[in-house]
């Protein structure tokens, strides 16, 4: 089966300020004790999210008003921390496709890309008036135009980065090596052969 190709990722937004936030906050090492990563999502930012006995706190994620959002807005070099896959994991399984932030941890942000998740990222003058507009009205569409390297919402449109060879695996159904070879066993096949390994 064919990976999807990402040229752009449409939906709304739900903006999580913070600077260094790390993969602990992002899944708490205590729900990595899992044989799939089914369900993780239910635990994105759970310390953050909720109480010691549960209780909700007040956190974005647990607003109504966002519920559904599939492009999360943060700060600066988010994912930080260590590189549990399992972080990115979360955010795929809670509904996020893009990730817009001022930048990124290196290990965060391949493993983001290998789910087929563009992370791109911007000034924080324009993340700020992102915020903003996404405050006042959180129903605003937002597009990542992975292609075109800019985001889009109302009659505002902003530049944005993404390195070449993510950009170009993700616009040409790449982004998963796994996936790309065992989409192509048959070369693997044919060329253990050619080796005699076969």
């Amino acid at each position: 089966m064919a990976l999807d190709l990402i040229h752009q990722v449409r939906g709304r937004a739900v903006p999580v300020p913070g600077s260094d936030i790390d993969t602990d906050r992002i899944i708490p090492a205590r729900f990595m004790k899992c044989v799939t990563f089914d369900g993780l999502g239910d635990y994105l930012f759970y310390d953050m999210r909720h109480e010691e006995d549960g209780t909700p706190k007040q956190h974005p994620l647990n607003e109504e008003r966002y519920q559904g959002a599939s492009i999360f807005v943060s700060g600066v070099n988010f994912g930080c921390g260590s590189s549990r896959e399992h972080a990115p994991q979360a955010l795929y399984r809670a509904g996020f496709r893009a990730v817009i932030a001022e930048s990124f941890a290196e290990i965060f942000f391949g493993n983001c890309a290998t789910l087929g998740i563009p992370c791109v990222t911007a000034t924080s003058e324009d993340i700020a008036e992102l915020s903003r507009v996404l405050e006042e009205n959180p129903q605003t569409e937002v597009t990542v135009d992975v292609e075109k390297a800019r985001v889009f919402y109302n009659d505002a449109n902003f530049t944005v980065h993404i390195p070449d060879t993510a950009r170009d695996a993700l616009i040409n159904g790449r982004w998963d090596p796994i996936g790309e070879l065992l989409e192509n066993t048959d070369k693997v096949d044919a060329c253990l052969e050619r080796m005699g390994l076969a």
